[in-house]
């Protein structure tokens, strides 16, 4: 990088990753724990409530055993207990990228997600929801 190329002081560069980094590490730290303690054996996480008061599969029900098969490189596993998870693993990575360029670079957020993103996500947890707890829809339950 030429002198030109890089952020100007305290508009970019390295202290600005510090958000970014955070995010990362905290993140890598919750992933960590999941790899390292199974949770297909009980007892070390708690029941999800949804499922238990009612019987049917939330969202984000089989997210931790998802998590877990990742983290030992079994994706297909993976998508089979929460295609959602890794999908939204997979989503959040790139926005998580996109952040680090633009702290990098020093460019301030430009736009806000339109709400038309907002109502979509929400609409498609919604759907997963309801279809995965469907006949039709069993491949889709951890």
């Amino acid at each position: 990088m030429t002198a030109s190329t890089l952020p100007a002081a305290g508009t970019g560069g390295a202290r600005a990753l510090r958000a970014p980094f955070a995010c990362a590490g905290a993140a890598l730290a919750a992933t960590t724990y999941v790899g390292l303690v199974d949770p297909n054996r009980s007892g070390h996480y708690p029941t999800c409530p949804f499922l238990f008061i009612t019987g049917y599969y939330c969202p984000g029900c089989g997210s931790l055993r998802a998590v877990h098969a990742l983290t030992h490189g079994d994706v297909g596993a993976a998508v089979g207990l929460n295609v959602l998870t890794v999908v939204g693993i997979v989503a959040a990575t790139v926005v998580w990228g996109r952040w680090m360029l633009r702290a990098w670079r020093g460019q301030p957020r430009t736009r806000v997600a339109p709400a038309w993103t907002i109502y979509l996500v929400l609409g498609v947890v919604v759907v997963f929801w309801i279809v995965r707890n469907l006949s039709m829809g069993e491949a889709l339950a951890p």
